[in-house]
């Protein structure tokens, strides 16, 4: 079968002819009808961050597709079904998962990081995790639904916990930004967003967004947010994964309010700790979903309360995949899907 394969920073991503994984008795074998194309793959690609899975390993975690294969074990997932792949896989077994945390679970693995992903024409993932697509929603498009879909899903209900009222500041309108803005408005909040590029202020607005700051263009962002909030926003939202910007939405936040922190970065940040303390105010992190949440998220898409197809900007095949990341690096997109 054919597959986008990373060989290490130097040696890049190639596209190349690899066996059609076999299956064990508890897994199943999927005919890839689409995957995502995220920016967490650029880091492994061209910034040199590891993968648990040392190179070659095939990338992408952000899969939908049709069952090809089951394994000897397995008795609930049928051939021909429709499914999706959530981007994280749980033990079911640890102490966080069993006590309803599974996205931070201790054992976790990653489609395209702990072992081979969907960037291929066929990927073996455990049949325990996989969801069923019904027939409504267009098979390839599900595919962002296992991250860029899913993780802002659980930012903003659960660790966030934006409610009716509440003013959310947003850093970052891009694939999963686009996303915390369409949840977090579809929640009842009054959305501001803050990016640096117009074209992605402009599809935040059609997203939801009440009002939008391009950051280059102020001079200060939290002076602005706290003028257009009448002191600062209930809940900031850093989306980004950059120590400047998650200083800058902590500023932001009024006495009392709360951040958020969706984006990863492997750098240190400065915040006053003093401020923490007399404006008693929450710092929350938040990584990606759990298998809980997955099915009100795919009933919300179902109903139309979420749009996908309008969320995937460019489609390519397996062959221009480097085409995908060109336009992400150059904010064309806000999602690619991969059709191998």
């Amino acid at each position: 079968m054919k597959a986008a394969v990373l060989h290490g920073k130097e040696g890049g991503l190639k596209i190349e002819d690899i066996p059609v994984p076999k299956i064990g008795p508890d897994q199943v074998l999927v005919k890839v009808a689409g995957c995502g194309v995220c920016h967490t793959d650029l880091h492994y690609i061209e910034h040199g961050v590891p993968t648990f899975k040392k190179p070659p390993i095939v990338l992408g975690h952000e899969a939908s597709g049709t069952v090809e294969e089951v394994g000897s074990a397995v008795s609930d997932v049928t051939t021909g079904q429709r499914i999706l792949i959530p981007a994280v896989l749980t033990c079911g077994k640890c102490t966080a998962c069993r006590l309803g945390r599974e996205n931070i679970c201790s054992q976790m693995s990653m489609l395209g990081n702990h072992f081979n992903g969907a960037y291929a024409e066929y990927v073996a993932v455990p049949a325990k995790d996989v969801l069923t697509v019904p027939d409504s929603i267009a098979l390839e498009d599900a595919s962002i639904i296992a991250d860029a879909v899913s993780t802002p899903y659980h930012a903003v209900k659960n660790r966030a916990k934006v409610q009716p009222g509440d003013t959310v500041v947003v850093f970052g309108c891009g694939g999963v930004g686009i996303n915390a803005i369409q949840l977090a408005s579809a929640a009842g909040g009054y959305v501001i967003a803050v990016d640096i590029n117009d074209r992605k202020l402009e599809w935040a607005t059609e997203f939801g967004a009440a009002k939008t700051v391009n950051a280059s263009k102020v001079e200060r962002i939290d002076k602005e947010i706290k003028k257009l909030t009448g002191g600062g926003a209930d809940i900031a939202m850093e989306v980004i994964g950059n120590p400047r910007t998650i200083e800058q939405a902590f500023d932001c936040v009024r006495v009392g309010g709360r951040l958020c922190v969706v984006g990863y970065t492997h750098e240190a940040i400065s915040i006053i700790a003093g401020k923490i303390m007399f404006k008693e105010l929450e710092i929350v992190g938040s990584l990606g979903c759990r298998p809980v949440d997955y099915v009100p998220l795919i009933r919300m898409v179902e109903q139309g309360k979420i749009d996908l197809k309008r969320l995937i900007t460019h489609r390519f095949s397996l062959d221009d995949i480097d085409k995908a990341f060109d336009v992400m690096k150059e904010g064309l997109s806000l999602r690619s899907i991969v059709i191998p």
